[in-house]
Parts: C-alpha cells; sequence; structure tokens
C-alpha cells in the first residue's frame, strides 16, 4: 500500500502521534519520516470514509478469514527465524492504533505463515510466535517472506487482540504479486509497504493496525483542581509534556501528548500534538 501525505499536504494525526511516540530519535528524521508514517489512501488513490472518531482516513483494519492452519499456544518470541532457516529474510514494524489515532500499548500480536516452500508446520511452531506492542504501541517480527501455495496469493496472517477486547483475525499482503489479482480473499487494504535492504536481498515491510478501541484523545478532566502551568512561548527544540502550556500566534494551547518541537508541528497547525485552550 502507498503511504502518502494527507490532503493539504498536512501530516495526518496517526502519523503526528506514530512519529511523536519514536520522539527519541533526531528531529530532522522525524521531520523526513512523517508522510509516510500513516495509510492514508487506498491503492486507487481515493480517500476512504472517515472513522467516527478518528480524522486522519483510515478506517478500523478490515478482518479477513483465518483459513485452515491457525494452532493456538504458539511460543512468545518476536523472531520466527530459526537456525538453518531457509527464505528471503523479511522485517515486519508498525504501531497499533485505537479509534482516536492513539497507540495501543499491551496489544497481542499472534503471527502464523508458510515457509519458503509454501508448507505450514502443523506439527510444531515453526513460522509461529506470538507478541505484546509496547508502551508506544509498536510491535517488530523478523521472519521470511513466505512461500506460494496453489489457490493463494502470499501473505502473512495475524490475530490482534487488545487487552479486554475482541480478536481481530486478518492477513497481510506483499504488493506487486501476480497472484493479488486472482485470490478472493486478497484486499488491498491489507497491502504493507516493502522495500529491499542492503546488499543480502533482505525486505522490510511496514504496517499500520487500527483496533475498534474507543479512546478519548488527550487527557481527560481531572476531578482535582490542579494549578494552571505557566504558558511561555512555543519554541523549536524544547521537550514538551502532556499538560504543558504555550502561547503561538496570540493564543494559548495544552499539550496533548509528550514530544520535542520541530518546525511544521506549531500549536496552530497541529491538532494531534495541541488543543486551544
Amino acid at each position: 500500500m502507498d503511504h502518502t501525505p494527507t490532503e493539504r499536504g498536512r501530516p495526518s494525526r496517526k502519523a503526528v502521534l506514530r512519529a511523536a511516540v519514536a520522539a527519541s530519535v533526531a528531529a530532522p528524521v522525524l521531520l523526513m519520516g512523517v508522510p509516510a508514517l500513516a495509510r492514508t489512501a487506498r491503492s486507487n488513490g481515493v480517500e476512504p470514509e472517515l472513522t467516527p472518531e478518528c480524522d486522519d482516513g483510515d478506517d478500523p483494519t478490515p478482518p479477513q478469514t483465518e483459513g485452515p492452519y491457525f494452532k493456538p499456544n504458539s511460543p512468545l518470541r518476536t523472531s520466527l527465524v530459526e537456525p538453518g532457516t531457509v527464505g528471503t529474510r523479511l522485517t515486519v514494524s508498525g504501531y497499533v492504533f485505537g479509534r482516536a489515532c492513539l497507540p495501543l500499548g499491551g496489544v497481542l500480536l499472534d503471527f502464523w505463515q508458510a515457509d519458503d516452500n509454501g508448507a505450514y508446520d502443523n506439527t510444531g511452531f515453526r513460522f509461529r510466535g506470538h507478541q505484546f506492542t509496547d508502551a508506544g504501541g509498536k510491535f517488530t517480527l523478523s521472519t521470511i517472506v513466505p512461500g506460494l501455495y496453489p489457490g493463494r496469493t502470499r501473505h502473512i496472517h495475524v490475530k490482534l487482540q487488545a487487552p479486554g477486547r475482541p480478536v481481530l483475525t486478518t492477513q497481510l499482503y506483499f504488493p506487486g504479486e501476480p497472484r493479488n489479482n486472482t485470490d478472493p480473499i486478497f484486499d488491498a487494504r491489507l497491502l504493507m509497504a516493502v522495500r529491499d535492504v542492503g546488499g543480502g536481498g533482505g525486505k522490510e515491510a511496514s504496517f499500520d493496525f487500527v483496533l475498534d478501541v474507543p479512546q478519548t484523545p488527550g487527557p481527560g478532566p481531572d476531578p482535582t483542581p490542579t494549578p494552571t502551568p505557566t504558558a511561555k512561548a512555543w519554541a523549536v527544540g524544547t521537550a514538551y509534556r502532556a499538560g504543558d502550556r504555550v502561547t503561538h500566534g496570540g493564543r494559548t494551547y495544552a499539550c496533548l501528548i509528550g514530544h520535542t518541537a520541530i518546525r511544521g508541528w506549531e500549536p496552530s497547525t497541529t491538532p494531534a500534538l495541541w488543543r486551544a485552550v
């Protein structure tokens, strides 16, 4: 799936939040990465309908069939690569968001896939494993590009479950596969962004999941009165915490999520990070 900037050239709410989660990265790197961080257009270039509580153009990730090869009780691990594993190395990474475009920590992701020859291990747990998103909603999976088998295009299965929420079963797909056009299960909304890395033939893929988990953007009301923070002028390079107040363009804003200020994230143009008060 192509990763494109949002309309009018502004980064989406989810793109900004994802970049802010990775705030340990240098600011110039963050700024360069913002347009590529969120799925804001379908493969035909048409904007999908907005979700009720998320205004950056993403529907919740669509479900797909489990298929016949799922096995419970997979091992807890982030790498499915074992000694002697044959196949093109693949790293899949991304974030899991709720309906307000906020990252979800502690989400279970259970992956399973075919090996390089297109076969599933139904006696053991080769190319099967589960993990949990970190506090910032991030996951990373080390595996191989799955092989093909009759009737299906290339794909990876996954189940996701946020704490106390229903399970989402779906699949991830690879762009440019000839069988994408003939596989009746294939869904272009589930295409990963894939690129070649290094000279060893490896690949990197990214995909952000959106779960149907209600969220409230920003901090909720505090039942106990607290002193109003002193508002200082917004400045590039300043590390802001949720609740900090700044002035910009003659107005006062409250910080919604901790981040380091960079050009392009001014309070008046970035409602994902700032709320006028």
